[in-house]
């Protein structure tokens, strides 16, 4: 039998073919997987890093519910029109306590790797409420109902948990303190001295985010991108120790 009789009998049978797909691609998948699990450095530990807190935690549970992901990546490759434009070059570890992490590229709307401090809270909440008021040629849906929905955080210690067993470092005090942390970070009159310590002060914003009575669903996601892309100093980054 020659090739092209071999290969003509390989496409005639569905088993045989779909058999030798799969080794195929397993193949090419230990061949790009294996090397990963012997390189110290993949994903580097960067100083600043740390697990969200109770109220970025719930906020990007919104982010991805709402489907912001589809039109907005977190990732920002390193190639120079990028940087100058969103800010330093992702790093992996960034995305370490991320389950789904947001990478991509598909940008219907801008990068928000390094959004966060870039504008106030006002902006973000008149931008969520009607993006057209603030960006004119925005093809951005609204979301000011997220404003009139409220949150309690009675759930959030449950999903703390669940990110700890898969190797968010949240610790018993954290997942046990998860509601309180949660309430407070967004009541700057509020006993949040607790939250900051769990937390880092450095790294924590405690404010009202949307500006109304009560925490909503608004403040978890303001309070989500607020934070993303502050928590490593890049000024004093030096990649893989590089000093």
């Amino acid at each position: 039998m020659g090739i092209l009789d071999k290969h003509k009998f390989l496409e005639k049978n569905a088993t045989l073919l779909l058999a030798g797909s799969f080794f195929v691609v397993t193949i090419g998948g230990i061949v790009e997987i294996a090397p990963l699990f012997y390189l110290e450095n993949t994903i580097e530990d960067v100083e600043g890093m740390r697990p969200y807190t109770p109220l970025e935690l719930a906020g990007r549970d919104i982010y991805i519910r709402e489907g912001c992901y589809v039109c907005h990546s977190q990732m920002i490759r390193p190639m120079r029109d990028e940087v100058e434009r969103y800010g330093h070059y992702s790093l992996a570890a960034e995305s370490k306590y991320d389950r789904p992490f947001q990478w991509g590229s598909k940008r219907t709307g801008p990068d928000l790797a390094r959004v966060g401090g870039r504008y106030s809270d006002e902006w973000h909440v008149d931008h969520l409420t009607n993006p057209q008021s603030v960006v004119p040629e925005s093809v951005m849906p609204k979301y000011g109902f997220l404003t009139d929905r409220m949150i309690e955080g009675e759930y959030i210690s449950d999903e703390m948990g669940t990110h700890a067993l898969l190797g968010v470092p949240y610790t018993a005090e954290m997942v046990e303190n998860g509601q309180a942390d949660f309430l407070a970070q967004a009541n700057p009159d509020s006993d949040y001295d607790g939250l900051l310590e769990r937390y880092g002060e450095d790294s924590v914003s405690v404010r009202n985010f949307d500006g109304e009575p009560g925490v909503s669903e608004m403040d978890a996601l303001v309070a989500y991108l607020q934070m993303l892309g502050t928590l490593v100093d890049f000024s004093t980054f030096y990649p893989d120790d590089s000093r």
